[in-house]
């Protein structure tokens, strides 16, 4: 009995038979995504702007990973995009935006220029090619779109206020998202990760004493490993998840508690 009911677990955790599209897989936590996801069965597309950095993971991986390298800022490219997303393996059933710019600029700095990149990037783009990869979820009958969301998506930082406004829009996008199309088992959901060491945070931890005090500032007392995020992302993308949609996961070992 307890052998049949562990089966029955990790069934619901594998993913094989599936396709993903990760945003973001060049590096840090998009990176860690897609492994993720390759170790759990599903075959990967993993998308970013460095087609060095892309080759690399790929060579590390496995005859069930492929890369493409794109500017997923460039709204007017991304029909196309989808398309040459769903040659290698067929359409996404699972799509992962982990893809992020935060410029770091203050409300009396911010230009056009940089407000545009932001959304664009943040935003825009895990909701237009979303679209994109519905109708053939629709069609199955599954799927789930995992957004990364952020302790600025329910906090202030300074020096935030685009890359802040486009996470607390992610919340709301996830749970539009969730309310139109989960009807059709197409569940959707956001990953909010804590303080993590990737190049998007390097200026937080080139910093020793600050990274420090935000460790203090998390119930566990230490900032994310990348493999902090494995567990609550492969969840998010499996059937273990048949039944949470619209929902924003904080995987920040508790700062968002205190």
């Amino acid at each position: 009995m307890v052998e049949r009911q562990q089966s029955s677990a990790a069934h619901m955790f594998d993913l094989s038979g599936k396709v993903a599209c990760v945003t973001g897989a060049s590096a840090g936590l998009g990176r860690q995504a897609a492994l993720t996801l390759l170790n759990a069965g599903a075959k990967v597309v993993g998308v970013a702007r460095r087609q060095d950095l892309l080759d690399e993971w790929v060579s590390v991986s496995s005859d069930n990973a492929h890369s493409l390298a794109c500017d997923l800022s460039d709204r007017e490219n991304l029909s196309q995009l989808a398309k040459k997303i769903s040659e290698p393996f067929g359409p996404p059933d699972i799509f992962v935006h982990a893809a992020g710019v935060n410029l770091r600029e203050t409300a009396s700095e911010i230009t056009p220029k940089g407000w545009d990149l932001t959304l664009d990037l943040n935003l825009a783009a895990p909701l237009f090619l979303a679209q994109k990869f519905v109708p053939s979820m629709k069609k199955k009958g599954w799927g789930r779109i995992v957004n990364f969301a952020s302790l600025q998506t329910f906090r202030a930082f300074p020096g935030g206020v685009a890359y802040g406004a486009s996470k607390a829009g992610i919340a709301q996008l996830t749970r539009s998202m969730a309310e139109e199309w989960s009807r059709f088992g197409i569940n959707a959901n956001a990953v909010g990760p804590g303080f993590f060491k990737t190049e998007l945070t390097a200026a937080v931890f080139n910093d020793s004493e600050r990274a420090a005090r935000n460790a203090e500032q998390t119930c566990v007392g230490r900032n994310g490993e990348l493999e902090d995020i494995a567990g609550p992302l492969l969840f998010l993308c499996s059937d273990a998840s048949n039944f949470v949609t619209g929902q924003t996961l904080m995987v920040d070992g508790g700062f968002t508690a205190k």
